[in-house]
């Protein structure tokens, strides 16, 4: 499940980094888009309207200059009126709004004096004040307006001094067509340029993650253990660099453990070599001092403690030689299990039996807890665990054995507790480690530091563990042995 786990997080991690470089382009492409529409539109927009408002005013200029010439200066409404429809009958469909104090006539009708916007009406009532040719004349004025919710140019002047006010009023609804057109010509542009930014941003993080996701996967399969993860090089870009590194750093850690591995196998081999050369020598020893240890009584009191000393310190040394061959073997993983279906009770009972443990125990196990083990090896277990306790610990030394039931399984537990002081706090992480004495001044003490890593190593071959911890009522220390029902086939292997 973890493996599915972390494979997930890496490709949301890629996800995100890949997300990220879309958004940044698309944001890119957006503002640009949108500055260059934008601008487009509103250049667009200004040369519409400044064309359309510059023919517009000239032509009612043109044609005011053409009609007015021959009228009288105080035209009579008809006149008036036939001036309005002359003066709007050019091609640029505008209308034409002539008043006078007397009258006024519009040529559409739709437009009156009261239309017209008061700022306007101001200006062109206005003669002007700095021309120097005639100081009396009026200008045209103009202003864009919305009348009703309809976009309108209106212009207007004075025609002569005493004579009418002309004004007209020249629809800009097709322009405004126009643009709203162009507009949404622009916004679809810069929708497919958002979409064109997209894919292409999609094509350059895939151009990019594709190398980084080659080197993630790359690097799990470096960490898990296959040194001879390498990755194809092409280019001469960074992400090239960067794999030619990793390559060359694979490289050089493989060579590395190689030669770590080579070493590591050297030294086993040489005290598996040692230790089996040991066992000759140590075997007549051995039966040596058998003979001294029986004639003790008799010798020289002055030699006589001397020659225990040899026995102890033989049997100390074989004991060790013994301890050595078994971690090289569960190092080379050649330790084999071979399993039988035991009664745990029977055998922890076997155990203490055998060396003469009884008075100094007691055992809370009912029969019939049936286990399939290596009866061997758990006895070397169950030693350790319990010689530890007598030695290290204290009376009275409880163990306790029982079934229990998990989710991954039915287990079978056998507890160990002392009624010493417990295992300090900074031991305890330690205490299964290999040549490890709590007390540094008794580097010489009985036992090698060899037996409960070999308890361990011979839990674990099993598919079991070993936990050490303090008693929850602060007397005393509680190693805890779980075997799984179900062993390992017999004639397996550590590895």
């Amino acid at each position: 499940m973890r493996p599915r786990a972390s494979w997930l997080a890496r490709r949301l991690r890629l996800s995100s980094l890949r997300i990220r470089m879309v958004a940044v382009f698309a944001v890119v492409a957006l503002a640009a888009a949108a500055s260059s529409s934008g601008i487009a539109y509103w250049l667009n927009r200004d040369a519409v309207l400044k064309r359309t408002q510059d023919n517009t005013l000239a032509d009612f200029r043109s044609s005011l200059d053409r009609t007015f010439t021959a009228m009288p200066l105080n035209p009579s409404c008809d006149e008036l009126k036939r001036a309005a429809r002359v003066v709007a009958s050019t091609g640029l469909r505008y209308d034409v709004l002539l008043t006078t104090p007397d009258c006024s006539y519009s040529t559409s009708g739709e437009f009156t004096p009261s239309t017209v916007p008061a700022a306007l009406q101001e200006q062109v009532g206005k003669p002007c004040g700095h021309c120097t040719a005639d100081p009396g004349q009026y200008h045209l004025f103009w202003q864009r307006v919305s009348l009703d919710g309809l976009p309108y140019l209106v212009g207007g002047t004075k025609v002569l001094p005493n004579g009418p006010t002309a004004y007209m009023f020249k629809s800009l609804d097709d322009e405004r067509r126009d643009m709203d057109s162009l507009a949404w010509s622009l916004g679809i542009a810069t929708l497919l340029a958002l979409v064109g930014a997209a894919l292409l941003a999609q094509a350059a993080a895939a151009t990019v993650l594709r190398p980084v996701a080659r080197l993630a996967e790359a690097a799990r399969q470096l960490g898990e253990g296959n040194l001879a993860t390498r990755l194809e090089v092409t280019g001469q870009d960074e992400l090239a660099e960067l794999s030619r590194t990793f390559n060359h750093t694979a490289a050089a850690l493989e060579e590395q453990v190689d030669e770590l591995s080579a070493r590591e196998h050297a030294s086993r081999r040489f005290v598996a070599d040692m230790s089996h050369e040991l066992r000759t020598p140590l075997t007549a020893m051995t039966a040596v001092t058998d003979i001294l240890e029986d004639e003790a009584d008799t010798l020289d009191p002055m030699i006589e403690p001397a020659v225990r000393l040899v026995v102890s310190e033989t049997r100390r040394l074989t004991e060790l030689v013994e301890n050595l061959m078994e971690v090289t073997r569960f190092d080379a993983g050649t330790a084999k299990v071979v399993v039988d279906e035991v009664d745990i009770t029977d055998l922890i009972t076997s155990t203490i039996d055998a060396r003469a443990w009884l008075d100094a125990v007691e055992v809370d196990a009912e029969r019939g807890l049936l286990v399939r083990v290596d009866p061997r090896r758990i006895d070397v277990v169950l030693a350790n665990l319990i010689g530890n306790a007598l030695k290290h610990g204290g009376s009275p030394v409880r163990v306790r054995a029982y079934e229990e039931a998990g989710s991954d399984g039915d287990w079978l537990v056998v507890e160990v507790a002392d009624g010493g002081p417990g295992i300090p706090e900074d031991v305890l992480p330690h205490v299964f480690d290999r040549f490890f004495k709590a007390d540094a001044s008794r580097r010489r003490s009985e036992g090698s530091g060899l037996g409960l890593s070999i308890a361990m190593e011979n839990a674990r071959i099993h598919g079991g563990t070993i936990s050490a911890a303090n008693a929850q009522d602060g007397v005393g220390a509680v190693f805890t042995l779980r075997l799984p029902k179900t062993p390992p086939a017999e004639g397996s292997t550590q590895q």
